[in-house]
């Protein structure tokens, strides 16, 4: 098949909707497909042009057999609201431009969010006259009101109109969790437009290594037990909970544990001011970190955490995370319900939390530093379970036999 995939971010990003498409295409492309993914030139989160590329109209690569056309947008940080919105409608008008210059695919994906990402898609798939197969990974407009990014009911009313329109002008709909699938549901979506497809484990990145003693050193940890969190800092995360529960270990003189940030976004600098203005010597700022370099930062780490803010619409999210620990072997501390944390439940793979609680955070913490063949035993059996069911190969032929029905559909 020929499959023109459109998303606004691709690597070298290394951010979960990157590694996602990235992950999937490279598979497919494996498999005989011919697979064009157009997106932008790297810049998340910072919104600086990444080294060895530039902001231009168009740039062609290939990367692990994967057709990439790289197209001018409007370059803007991951925080704020205004000029994001013009990041993302630039690359809207610039992504279905060059659809135009794609031979005639079989079938178009378009991830969402970003929100207007799905909106190229639609165009694209009506100017190719072909299917478009919507990938939703988040609930927006749902999403932004959750963290207070737009608080106008015009605009939010408007964008929730675009939204249903947008999931109409879908041949079908894959979506990453169950919870997404209950969503499109209560909005109209029937169910047999429906597919789940989660994210998993790509065994070849992540699998259980010894600890990197080199990193450990370079970064100052020492022997301390090691929370890590690692993935976008940005405003649904709910991190100030890690500055708090730092400030409790302080109290108590439990220099044995420490905190390990690891990543970059919208709230990144200010979390790190405010561990800086209190002092804070058990909280590590890592900064953005290549890809290839998460296996080593996980393997040093006593435990994995995954947290996001407190509120209703998180508990149908399913963060990358969880996979990433799962593949290796480390424990998990989850601080989002529903979904997600039914999943780390089921497998039997970490210790629960209520959001943006940092007496529970701090207890949790404890017991894991305190009991070494309990974090043994939970970060086994994530393991066990992630790589049973959630293995990137099995998950990219399923999708891969979605995208099949819905070309044959036209």
């Amino acid at each position: 098949m020929r499959v023109l995939f459109l998303s606004h971010y691709f690597p070298p990003e290394g951010n979960a909707p990157a590694s996602r498409t990235f992950e999937n295409c490279r598979r497919w492309v494996r498999q005989g497909h011919d697979v064009t993914v157009v997106t932008g030139a790297p810049n998340h989160p910072n919104g600086i042009v990444y080294d060895g590329y530039e902001n231009r109209w168009r740039r062609r690569e290939r990367i692990e057999g994967i057709e990439v056309i790289r197209v001018k947008t409007y370059v803007a940080a991951n925080k704020g609201t205004v000029l994001r919105i013009f990041n993302y409608l630039s690359y809207m008008l610039s992504a279905s431009l060059a659809s135009l210059e794609v031979g005639a695919p079989d079938v178009i994906i378009a991830t969402s969010p970003q929100f207007f990402c799905g909106w190229a898609g639609v165009i694209a798939s009506r100017l190719h006259r072909v299917p478009l197969l919507l990938e939703i990974r988040d609930i927006w407009p749902e999403s932004i009101a959750a963290v207070n990014a737009i608080r106008s009911q015009r605009v939010m009313k408007t964008l929730e109109r675009l939204e249903l329109e947008m999931y109409a002008s879908a041949q079908h709909i894959v979506t990453v969790g169950e919870g997404y699938r209950r969503c499109l549901h209560d909005k109209g979506v029937a169910d047999e437009r429906i597919s789940v497809v989660m994210n998993g484990i790509d065994r070849e990145i992540f699998r259980p290594l010894p600890p990197d003693l080199e990193l450990r050193g370079k970064l100052g940890v020492g022997d301390r037990f090691v929370v890590s969190y690692s993935g976008t800092i940005g405003m649904a995360c709910g991190l100030d909970v890690v500055l708090r529960a730092a400030e409790t270990f302080q109290r108590k003189g439990r220099d044995d544990i420490v905190f390990l940030l690891v990543g970059d976004g919208a709230v990144r600098e200010e979390l790190q001011a405010e561990a800086e203005r209190l002092a804070l010597d058990n909280v590590i700022f890592a900064g953005r970190q290549d890809k290839s370099l998460m296996p080593s930062f996980l393997a040093i780490s006593g435990a994995s955490l995954v947290h996001l803010k407190k509120t209703d619409l998180f508990t149908t999210v399913m963060p990358s995370k969880i996979f990433e620990a799962f593949g290796m072997a480390r424990p998990i501390i989850i601080g989002v319900p529903g979904e997600a944390g039914d999943l780390v439940e089921r497998a039997g793979a970490g210790v629960a939390i209520e959001p943006e609680d940092d007496g529970q955070l701090v207890d949790a913490v404890e017991r894991l530093a305190g009991d070494p063949a309990l974090c043994e035993r939970l970060g086994r059996a994530g393991y066990a379970y992630g790589i049973l069911h959630h293995d990137r190969d099995n998950l990219a032929d399923d999708y891969l036999q979605v995208i099949s029905r819905v070309a044959d559909v036209h």
